[in-house]
């Protein structure tokens, strides 16, 4: 069983952090939206040794961050933009990751009203 995240009412929906999506996702937008792509490829991330934990979809920013302090080594203050687009991209991506929890978990409570209504 995956881990519980969000508050107490992700429960009796049966909504686990693991969890893959259930619903089709376009279901309640009005344009079409682009599936998320990695970016770096695995073989460049493999030789640079990035953990595999680290291996999402911010992964390219991290590949140029360990590039610069590679080139950089004693002075390493100098790759901040680089450390910073990479911290900015895993923010927005956390956001973005909580943002379709929230909308699977409204769509899995939507689905409960309209089964208990009919």
């Amino acid at each position: 069983m995956g881990q519980l995240l969000g508050s107490f009412n992700t429960r009796d929906v049966d909504l686990n952090m693991d969890d893959k999506p259930t619903f089709d996702h376009q279901v309640g937008f009005n344009y079409e939206r682009k599936p998320r792509e990695m970016i770096a490829k695995e073989e460049d991330l493999v030789s640079a040794r990035i953990p595999p934990n680290k291996r999402d979809y911010c992964a390219h920013y991290l590949l140029d961050y360990h590039m610069c302090r590679y080139k950089n080594m004693p002075m390493i203050y100098k790759c901040a933009h680089e450390k910073h687009n990479y911290l900015n991209c895993e923010q927005q991506d956390y956001v973005l990751r909580m943002k379709e929890f929230e909308r699977e978990r409204r769509l899995r409570l939507r689905e409960q009203r309209l089964v208990g209504a009919a």
